[in-house]
């Protein structure tokens, strides 16, 4: 019993030992080093996005056309069919606020009317002007006639009288020719007047039959049949009953082409440079976690943007998605996995590992035996989580995720290969020329040249 006590005394003392050295031999505040090791297979340089469903082909279904023409450059939605509603060629999809069109189509009816009005009446205008000259042509003619006769009936009066009824006939026949010259130009003249008011008759007809197909055109109809998706404003937002369509891109909806999706995604600044035209991607959806597809990198966008809430610049990619799904529908949320490069055997550690000295040199702690390093590297690829490293580690060498204490200040084992590198890099810098001196040096320089004084 005496030995079987001293034994469990024993292990209590031995386990109380061990309990202090793994937990109060830790100060507090204190942590132990987390390490990783150098891993080597397959390396996949992957960019992952969030990105929305949308049809790579649709029809538009567009507002009425021509507004701009009268001045009108925004139009509210009074109502709209909901959103995914399908429908056919012709059928009533939305109607448009018409109150400031129409009070400019009231004003092109009086305009109509003015005009009808003012070619009527300059046709009336004519014709009595017409009539009342081709009168006076005919009483001209009589008088001419009338004075042939009084100057036949004169051949036995005196040679004065007779002289006298020449000149008389000479007149007449004189006044009758000027008349009928001037019942030609003013025949002409009216002519070119109801032409006048006839161009400004038609136009304003033109017009005001433009205006009523126009009105007409506020029942925004289906031109195929489709699914009704709304479409998005300058906000992002979808357009709906209250929203205002702008007149220079009227589109309320489209009907999307469901055989073909493509993902619209954005990729930041940083990581676009490696994304290209014809990489693959994985695409994931929210609405149907299990369901994995595929498909490819068909546009990047060359300028960038600023979206909503964001302080970074993005570049539109569109990847349109393989094969046909029945299930897929225009704005679902999409992951995708962009496969920018895949390297079959690569050396690689976690990103956590890196540390930078100076800007210039990337450096890991590593173990060797007993004591820790600070080990420069090379850095190749670089995904969402780990590293490629083509210098300065190897395979299953043990590296540490946090900084070991104490080593902060310690000097970095750098690769010889890099350090020629950086000698050229400085020598390079050195032959640099010097800037120009500025205007005050130049100055003082001048003074100096003339007093001969320093």
């Amino acid at each position: 019993m005496t030995r079987k006590k001293i034994f469990i005394g024993a292990a209590v003392v031995a386990i109380l030992l061990i309990g202090y050295l793994i937990f109060a031999g830790t100060k507090e505040g204190e942590t132990s080093d987390i390490m990783a090791s150098v891993k080597k297979g397959e390396f996949r340089v992957e960019i992952e996005t969030t990105g929305e469903l949308e049809a790579k082909n649709s029809v538009k279904i567009l507002g009425p056309g021509g507004l701009r023409n009268f001045q009108i450059w925004q139009v509210t939605i009074q109502s709209i069919v909901d959103e995914g509603t399908v429908v056919k060629k012709g059928d009533w999809v939305a109607t448009l606020d018409r109150s400031e069109f129409q009070n400019k189509f009231n004003q092109k009816q009086i305009e109509l009317e003015k005009a009808n009005s003012k070619f009527v009446q300059t046709q009336l205008d004519t014709t009595l002007l017409l009539r009342q000259a081709r009168d006076e042509l005919i009483n001209l003619k009589y008088d001419v006639e009338e004075k042939a006769i009084i100057l036949q009936q004169s051949k036995f009066e005196p040679p004065a009288t007779i002289k006298q009824a020449e000149i008389n006939q000479d007149k007449a026949k004189r006044a009758y020719e000027q008349a009928l010259q001037n019942y030609k130009i003013k025949k002409n003249q009216n002519i070119e007047k109801m032409r006048e008011v006839g161009a400004e008759q038609r136009k304003v007809t033109d017009e005001y039959d433009g205006m009523t197909k126009v009105l007409e055109s506020f029942n925004v109809l289906a031109p195929e049949a489709g699914m009704v998706i709304y479409e998005k404003g300058w906000d992002g937002k979808p357009v709906k009953a209250g929203s205002q369509i702008q007149m220079w891109e009227p589109n309320v909806a489209s009907l999307p082409d469901l055989t073909k999706m493509v993902s619209k995604t954005y990729v930041n600044e940083v990581d676009v440079r490696k994304v290209k035209q014809g990489q693959r991607v994985d695409v994931g959806l929210d609405a149907y976690p299990d369901k994995k597809l595929s498909g490819v990198v068909i546009r990047v966008a060359n300028v960038g943007e600023q979206r909503p809430n964001s302080d970074s610049k993005v570049f539109e990619v569109a990847v349109e998605l393989d094969g046909t799904d029945a299930s897929l529908r225009p704005s679902m949320t999409t992951s995708n996995k962009i496969i920018a490069q895949v390297i079959d055997s690569a050396l690689f550690i976690p990103l956590e590992c890196l540390h930078n000295q100076f800007d210039s040199i990337t450096f890991v702690y590593k173990k060797e035996g007993m004591k820790t390093v600070k080990q420069e590297v090379i850095v190749a690829e670089t995904n969402a989580n780990d590293a490629v490293i083509t210098k300065g580690v190897a395979l299953n060498e043990r590296i540490f995720l946090s900084t070991p204490k104490g080593m902060e200040e310690d000097a970095v084992n750098l690769l010889p290969e890099m350090n020629g590198k950086r000698q050229k890099q400085k020598e390079e810098k050195k032959e640099e020329p010097a800037p120009p001196p500025g205007p005050v040096a130049q100055a003082e320089k001048t003074v100096e040249k003339a007093t001969g004084k320093k």
